[in-house]
């Protein structure tokens, strides 16, 4: 394994669990830390109407967080045994978490089959002989299905064999039932997971396992194991196929039948990643004529931070199925757990409707020079992005692409036709202030070019821009920027880059208003302030939170400005 600094917070390395658990415990109102190794509830395990009820307990080595302390509370687990990282709790932990629990119905283990935790666990109720216990094995990941050998791990599976037995004891059921109804869901669960990085731990400053740059690791498991195969990263849609049917094929899933669905983050994986993997399992399933009755999505089974995701499946039979869910809609007080479940959920359709917004017709005119920028501005998408991660948030490339990307070229339409469409692309397509801001520059100087094409079309005159009228627009749209964002020239905006450009404009418009536009001196004005961007410390915008790291960096916003005249794409 490869040896980093460390990228985790933290003091001691040695002392980083005690503390973490601390942390946690301090922050759970219902939890309680026992020095004998185990975290149990303040308040009693008791059943829905106050009665002495079956305590469920869980456990195993630390870095899966929010599973398993998580969800100790009502309804869920009277107690969770933390190991080590990545290590089973030993069996004098268990043993005294179950000692502790037992409210006189009896305990439920809900062991992870890995050999340390059902070692340990069988240990502890070896070593109990007055009190009733019962374990349930979850064993869900069809990475390491086969016929010999310790068999498929315990993973994403568990909370929800957890969550159905915690809410079966919740309601008063005996000992032999809540059993029985978590091994129906544990025997009917599979899992498998696949990670784009592997998990970094605290505790050593090392990574789980090495994976180069573009690689994916398929089938990890949930204590940083590799996985059983290694490829080259795939979309989205092509791993959860291989995922989510890796799943419905080995629990044999067909048309008809119905399942829990949990899509679950291993650590480092964001919700709008999770949500789109989702999004792809359900029209997976969709395709495959299986429904979904209860769905999670989230990071609750996790491998400390590593970036990935697995699919669970718990298929519901026809003699439980009905009871399971049941018992996932149960209250519980766990705060891992989700305030609401996905109910039936079925693919959606999520697509932001928006006008074409493409100016002019078929036989309109191709208008040259805001065809040069357009055509500028979206070859430089990778370029203007790479100066907004250094210089901002990351975000400029993406919305210039955004609003410009799909526009058909040459772009045809007069002067004020085009300027129209390209503000109200931004305003609606690009979003952020980048949207609002290019969106109000365009938009005003689309006013003007308007106004100019109405007081000439009487005459037969061109509707494109005059020097003067493009020095109305320029300013009109400086005053209306200006007015937008408070910048002004040298906070290192775009308006750097506006400001100068309507002022070369008014300065070739006072020799011949009615001339055609000398864009070439625009340029040139509008450049200059672009690059002198590089050399101020931002006081507006997003560069403004970076201080002095954004200085040696061109505004793109500016930059842009200074392309709407000439060099559209050019970086230098």
């Amino acid at each position: 394994m490869t040896s980093v600094s460390p990228r985790s917070f933290r003091n001691d390395p040695h002392g980083f669990l005690p503390q973490a658990l601390a942390g946690f415990v301090a922050s759970h109102p219902d939890a309680v830390w026992n020095p004998a190794g185990y975290i149990s509830r303040r308040t009693p395990v008791v059943d829905v109407n106050g009665r002495p009820a079956v305590a469920v307990i869980s456990g195993g080595g630390s870095g899966h967080e929010p599973m398993h302390a998580g969800f100790l509370g009502a309804g869920m687990l009277a107690a969770a045994v933390p190991g080590l990282m990545f290590t089973s709790p030993n069996a004098v932990q268990v043993t005294e978490a179950t000692r502790a629990a037992d409210a006189g119905r009896g305990v439920v283990h809900v062991v992870k089959n890995y050999t340390g935790d059902v070692i340990n666990f069988r240990v502890a109720r070896q070593g109990l002989p007055e009190v009733e216990t019962r374990e349930v094995i979850v064993a869900d990941d069809v990475a390491t299905t086969s016929d010999s050998g310790p068999g498929r791990r315990g993973t994403g599976a568990t909370i929800l064999i957890e969550k159905i037995a915690g809410a079966s004891a919740y309601r008063g059921d005996d000992v032999d039932e809540v059993t029985r109804l978590a091994r129906v869901a544990a025997e009917n669960s599979r899992s498998m997971a696949a990670a784009l990085t592997p998990g970094h731990l605290p505790t050593s400053g090392r990574y789980t396992f090495d994976l180069g740059e573009g690689e994916m690791e398929v089938g990890v498991g949930i204590h940083g194991e590799a996985g059983v195969e290694r490829t080259g990263v795939t979309s989205a849609h092509e791993t959860v196929a291989r995922l989510a049917g890796a799943v419905v094929d080995d629990l044999g899933l067909g048309e008809g039948d119905r399942v829990l669905c949990l899509v679950n983050g291993l650590g480092a994986t964001t919700n709008l990643e999770l949500d789109l993997v989702f999004d792809e399992v359900l029209r997976h399933l969709a395709d495959r004529r299986i429904s979904v009755a209860r769905s999670i999505v989230g990071s609750y089974v996790t491998s400390v931070n590593m970036a990935g995701v697995s699919v669970t499946l718990t298929r519901l039979d026809d003699a439980d199925g009905d009871t399971l869910v049941e018992l996932m809609d149960a209250p519980t007080a766990a705060p891992a757990w989700p305030v609401t479940l996905g109910v039936d959920p079925t693919p959606a359709d999520a697509t932001m409707v928006v006008p074409e917004d493409v100016p002019g017709t078929a036989d309109s005119a191709v208008n040259q020079w805001l065809t040069d920028f357009v055509a500028g501005v979206t070859a430089a998408v990778d370029d203007l992005t790479e100066l907004d991660r250094l210089a901002g948030d990351g975000d400029f490339g993406t919305n210039m692409e955004a609003a410009f990307g799909d526009l058909p070229t040459p772009v045809k339409g007069t002067d004020g036709e085009v300027l129209a469409a390209l503000g109200s692309r931004l305003f609606i397509r690009a979003g952020g202030t980048s949207g609002a801001v290019f969106g109000t520059m365009f938009r005003e100087m689309a006013t003007t070019a308007a106004q100019g094409a109405s007081a000439t079309a009487a005459q037969g005159a061109s509707a494109a821009l005059t020097a003067g009228e493009l020095a109305e627009a320029l300013t009109r749209a400086a005053d209306a920027v200006t007015e937008l964002g408070g910048a002004k020239p040298g906070d290192r905006t775009m308006v750097d880059a506006l400001v100068p450009a309507a002022e070369a404009a008014r300065a070739v418009a006072a020799a011949d208003p009615d001339a055609a536009p000398d864009l070439a001196a625009v340029h040139t004005a509008a450049i200059a302030g672009a690059r002198s961007t590089a050399k101020i410390t931002a006081s507006k915008g997003r560069a403004s939170y970076l201080g002095e790291r954004a200085r040696g960096v061109i505004d793109p916003g500016a930059l842009v400005v200074a392309w709407l005249f000439g060099g559209a794409g050019k970086m230098d």
